[in-house]
């Protein structure tokens, strides 16, 4: 048994935790009610006080309850197909009964099609070739036709995605919901082929029901940040089988994986971040030999949008100027700089928060499991202090915050069931008191 320090440590940290959320929250409405400059109706979260219930209560309920109790005895008795098969399943479940809390329109079918999102903009694209080559001079508001907000605000990959499911015949703001509700629940299988991959199958099960029932669900299915989750989990997973040879091709593995990087980088500039992570997961299997296939296979998508007219440093440089004519220019770096890592604390969960305190007590002999921790904190942290990531960080850090789920694994495993019930707890919570923004 473990001595109780360690696990009254684990409170202390959950405890602080929740202080820094309500702190947040408290000087978050001070300062928003004095001045309006925090740009929020429910400072540190985008999203306004409403309690509700909807369709999603009942299941949401019935499966928190079902996972704490039988989701770790299930994992421990699950192949590594089937723990993976399981835990897309199981987010796909929680994802999606979450989402519709808020009812299917409302939480789902019109997240998309609002003034600032990508679907506004799908109808404009007749040629995909000279949308890229004026994609950039789109993006200032006072460019003539200038982009909405969440299409500026990102390369034109994000765009193209909603345009090429449109051209499928899957147009409108149901479907690309669903695109956005699967791609994110098979985050939690790539991350738990990850910490399989690194650290083993015995930590894999311990992470498998943490990753299910994730507080960052109520984001997840909601915007297209779980598109991106997804896109970057899984460049993530295949660069892990690569570097411990997993697979019985890793280069191929390794190409796949660039692939993916490469995509993730015309999804959204912030996700240039996820090479931390990438570096941390070398780091962890002690090998750099999967680098070279990783670079080739960041190629093509590279390749392809620099010909087409879109470069991407170009695009960068405009979209920071656009960030600061917007909320960004008023919005306090002072307090976002703090109040964004409170907004962590509801997108992670307290047993994240208490597993990374017993990951910072292992740092000075890091397992392959705390230097993947560390990679995705250091990520996280240079977003942070970027200053390009004033508020909405519950969904733009998305990408980031899987892989600070896996550190509930650290925790006691005859605790898992409390623990895994305060995850449940925050997002059941957060859905049905505030009405989000995504």
């Amino acid at each position: 048994m473990e001595p109780c320090p360690s696990r009254r440590k684990d409170m202390y940290a959950a405890g602080a935790a929740a202080v820094l959320f309500a702190v947040a929250v408290a000087v978050g409405h001070r300062v928003q009610e004095r001045d309006g400059t925090l740009r929020l109706p429910w400072p540190p979260l985008y999203a306004r006080w409403e309690p509700h219930a909807g369709p999603g209560t009942v299941p949401a309920l019935l499966l928190a309850v079902l996972v704490a109790l039988y989701g770790p005895a299930l994992a421990r008795r699950l192949g590594p197909r089937a723990l993976a098969w399981c835990s897309f399943g199981g987010s796909l479940a929680w994802i999606t009964s979450l989402a519709l809390v808020d009812g299917w329109q409302r939480g789902v079918a019109r997240r998309l099609t609002t003034k600032y999102e990508y679907l506004r903009s799908v109808g404009e694209v007749d040629d995909i070739g000279h949308t890229l080559a004026e994609f950039t001079g789109r993006i200032l508001m006072d460019a003539p036709d200038n982009w909405p907000a969440h299409v500026a605000g990102h390369p034109p990959g994000a765009l193209l995605t909603f345009v090429w499911l449109d051209r499928a015949g899957l147009s409108g703001g149901g479907w690309a919901g669903v695109l956005c509700l699967v791609t994110a629940a098979s985050a939690a299988a790539a991350a738990v082929v990850t910490v399989r991959a690194l650290a083993g199958l015995d930590t894999a099960r311990r992470a498998a029901p943490f990753l299910v029932l994730a507080p960052a669900a109520v984001w997840m299915g909601t915007s297209a940040d779980g598109y991106f989750t997804g896109v970057g989990a899984w460049a993530v997973a295949l660069l892990a089988l690569a570097a411990t040879r997993g697979v019985r091709r890793p280069w191929l593995a390794a190409l796949g994986s660039g692939l993916l990087f490469g995509w993730t980088v015309y999804l959204s500039y912030g996700l240039t971040l996820m090479a931390v992570v990438g570096v941390a997961v070398l780091v962890a299997a002690r090998t750099a030999s999967p680098l070279p296939w990783v670079l080739l296979g960041a190629v093509p998508p590279v390749l392809a949008f620099t010909l087409a007219g879109f470069w991407w440093w170009e695009g960068y440089v405009t979209l920071t100027e656009r960030y600061y004519q917007g909320a960004a220019g008023v919005r306090p770096y002072a307090y976002y700089v703090w109040g964004n890592l409170a907004a962590q604390v509801v997108s992670v969960g307290l047993a994240a928060v208490a597993g990374l305190r017993r990951a910072a007590a292992g740092l000075r002999r890091p397992s392959p499991l705390v230097l993947l921790l560390a990679g995705a904190a250091l990520a996280m942290l240079v977003a942070d202090l970027s200053g390009m990531s004033k508020a909405e960080t519950e969904r733009i850090w998305l990408p980031f915050a899987l892989w600070l789920l896996p550190a509930a694994a650290l925790l006691p495993a005859r605790g898992h069931r409390w623990w895994l019930g305060a995850q449940a707890a925050v997002a059941l919570a957060v859905n049905h008191l505030l009405l989000t923004g995504w």
